[in-house]
């Protein structure tokens, strides 16, 4: 499903160049539930970053299902996103004055082929059904608790059915409770569904609540840390 070949991503300051990854390698299968691990400024944002289309690496390879989207323009990485790669964030990153079930059917709007109106309802209510907010549809965000929000936030990123699901800490502002309740959600998209989820956290307990746990430190991927989590599971 997604494979990396020797990513670098530099950032150019000035006359200064900043080396933010330096070499990343990386398979991950179609189907599997893994997470990006490390401490603030290990890389794991800039790479989800690139993982998710949302910026280009400043040299290497970067494969979805064999098609190479390295060098893709702004333009083409949109498209890719829109088709394959749905996001989660930590600040659930709703339309304040949004109802619910509008904040879901907002992505299918630019979707390819486009749906009718009749069909993306559909198709969001179905979603919200599914993640548990049947009678709080037509509320905004103002009217849901954090882990409502989420919830809403997960159906949006599923309503143009990806076969990736990127979460960025999408547990960072809720409590334990909500939060494993939260992680099961992740957990039964993965089983269920079949999606591909990648979980970015700095939380070891989040990260061992996934099936593999890729570490980085400076820009570069522990092995050793990721196998040593990979074989406490087994």
């Amino acid at each position: 499903m997604i494979k990396l070949v020797d990513i670098t991503k530099v950032y150019h300051l000035g006359e200064i160049d900043l080396p933010v990854l330096k070499g990343i390698s990386l398979h991950i299968k179609e189907g599997e539930f893994v997470s990006l691990t490390g401490a603030s400024g290990s890389g794991k944002s800039t790479l989800m970053n690139i993982l998710g289309c949302l910026d280009r690496p400043s040299s290497g390879e970067y494969l979805i299902a064999g098609q190479d989207v390295a060098n893709f323009n702004a333009s083409e990485r949109a498209v890719l996103r829109n088709k394959r790669i749905g996001f989660v964030f930590q600040n659930f990153n709703l339309l304040s004055r949004t109802s619910a079930l509008d904040n879901v059917m907002m992505p299918a709007v630019y979707s390819h082929p486009a749906l009718s109106t009749k069909e993306i309802r559909a198709h969001a209510e179905l979603l919200l059904n599914m993640v548990g907010l049947t009678d709080r549809m037509d509320h905004t965000p103002a009217q849901l608790s954090g882990g409502q929000q989420q919830r809403v936030a997960i159906a949006r990123s599923l309503i143009n059915n990806p076969s990736v699901l990127l979460a960025d800490e999408p547990t960072g502002n809720l409590d334990s409770t909500t939060s494993k309740e939260v992680l099961n959600m992740f957990k039964d998209l993965n089983r269920e569904k079949g999606i591909t989820v990648i979980l970015v956290t700095h939380d070891p307990k989040i990260a061992n609540f996934t099936d593999r746990a890729i570490n980085m430190e400076d820009g570069l991927i522990c092995e050793g840390v990721s196998s040593m989590l990979s074989a406490v599971k087994q």
